[in-house]
């Protein structure tokens, strides 16, 4: 019998990451392994479009610290003003890639992201961050 807790209904946006997750699929399904992360993240928009969902890609963030702008990055896709996606396609992802996105998630006030792998197997690692925990920075999704 399924847990309860377990399914994607008690989850944050959990409804929301499954319908990503199998778009992913459905791309790397098509693609296989070796293009550019730029093919991708294009392939996954297109896709993600496709099933009706509202995306950014590579949406403008800009970072704050005690009221000073300290710097800006690009999100990859932010999906529904609600969860940030970051796409990858080298041979094996590592600490880095999860720190990264574990630091969009930081530094605004989306709490859920995706870590997508378009590596020789295909992966994903999803990460929460609940705002009630963030302190010390703040960035803004432009748009």
């Amino acid at each position: 019998m399924d847990n309860p807790e377990n399914s994607s209904s008690t989850l944050t946006h959990g409804d929301l990451t499954g319908r990503i997750i199998n778009a992913f699929y459905a791309v790397y399904d098509e693609l296989g392994y070796g293009f550019l992360e730029s093919v991708y993240r294009g392939a996954l928009a297109y896709e993600l479009r496709e099933r009706g969902l509202a995306l950014s890609v590579e949406e403008p963030v800009d970072v704050w610290y005690k009221g000073t702008k300290i710097g800006h990055y690009r999100a990859d896709i932010v999906i529904e003003r609600r969860i940030v996606i970051e796409v990858k396609a080298a041979k094996a992802t590592d600490e880095s890639d999860r720190r990264q996105l574990l630091n969009y998630l930081r530094a605004t006030k989306l709490e859920v992201g995706l870590l997508l792998h378009f590596g020789p197997k295909a992966a994903f690692q999803r990460l929460v961050f609940e705002n009630k925990r963030k302190t010390g920075i703040e960035a803004v999704v432009r748009g």
